[in-house]
């Protein structure tokens, strides 16, 4: 089933501002990436990489390999096959919406005075 407007293209999953960023984070890392590495990447706390990256997997967006590097415990998390092809359509879609609010913002400012625009607050 085609999404009705643009936004439904957005998948929640993904459109989470932490998510967002784990996401960016391992499709710019080919061989995957240490949750330390992760964590410090996306600026969170162990806890909620742990709840996001639990969100992710249920999703099948991205894999967890767990296993001991020198006697210590190891995690790395890659994204999947399925994964990366959601998030590549997420990116499209989220191109769209937001080149479609630049066209408006650009129509709206050749339309209006400088100090033409309404804003509610």
């Amino acid at each position: 089933m085609k999404p009705s407007t643009p936004f439904d293209a957005l998948e929640k999953i993904f459109h989470e501002p932490n998510r967002l960023a784990i996401m960016s984070a391992l499709c710019a890392a080919e061989k995957g990436l240490t949750f330390n590495t992760l964590r410090e990447q996306c600026g969170l706390t162990d806890g909620n990489l742990n709840r996001h990256l639990k969100v992710l997997e249920d999703a099948e967006a991205i894999r967890i390999r767990k296993e001991f590097v020198k006697n210590k415990p190891q995690t790395t998390v890659f994204i999947s096959t399925v994964g990366l092809s959601r998030f590549e359509d997420y990116l499209v879609a989220l191109q769209q919406v937001l080149t479609t609010a630049q066209q408006g913002l650009q129509m709206e400012s050749k339309q209006t005075a400088p100090a033409g625009r309404t804003v509610m607050v």
